[in-house]
């Protein structure tokens, strides 16, 4: 199978803390015959929420790889005992007969790709109007948890997420958001609170 995992990383731990947690996710996958399909390095971001323990940035890595299932559990033990790691998400994304077309869908968020015919405003322009058919499904696309412009105006400034009778998506792709909403907000990308996305 394929995954990804993104892990949020003290700033302030250094270059040592990085390159430890990037050799966290090689060793495990490397070690259980897997492949690393790719590595980036994100930077460092502002939370769109201010963390319980009173962060407010973090260093973003992001590896997608092909391993057995089972692997993510040891993965995810050593993201839980080292403390340079503040949050991390695994995400299974298909299998291996849609590794090439899964490799080329993946854009790096701090890339905003106007190329793919999305608007600054991510549709806030849409979302009220009334359409016949839903913005993702007319527009050929999907909410991705990468980049909340994606999905963040699905959510209202007290951090609701809109229903489907107001955003006018089809059923798909309300869960899809939902979930890709679900998944930025673990990893600080939107806020809980309101529609602020991380900076």
């Amino acid at each position: 199978m394929i995954y990804e995992t993104a892990v949020v990383v003290r700033p302030d731990a250094g270059e040592e803390a990085l390159a430890k947690a990037k050799s966290i996710i090689s060793d495990v996958v490397t070690t259980a015959g897997g492949e690393l399909l790719i590595n980036d390095d994100w930077g460092v971001k502002t939370f769109a929420q201010e963390t319980a323990k009173g962060e407010t940035r973090g260093h973003y890595l992001y590896t997608m790889y092909k391993v057995s299932g089972d692997t993510n559990t040891e993965l995810e033990r050593r993201y839980k005992i080292s403390e340079d790691i503040m949050k991390f998400i695994v995400v299974k994304l298909g299998d291996e007969k849609k590794q090439e077309e899964i490799v080329k869908g993946y854009s790096n968020p701090n890339h905003q790709a106007a190329s793919e015919g999305e608007s600054e405003d991510g549709g806030r322009k849409k979302k009220f109007s009334r359409r016949k058919s839903c913005y993702f499904s007319e527009n050929k696309t999907q909410p991705d948890w990468k980049r909340p412009e994606t999905y963040s105006w699905l959510v209202n400034e007290f951090g609701k997420i809109s229903p489907a009778r107001v955003t006018g998506l089809r059923p798909k792709y309300q869960r899809m958001a939902t979930t890709a909403i679900k998944r930025g907000r673990n990893l600080g990308l939107i806020s809980h609170l309101s529609n602020r996305t991380a900076e």
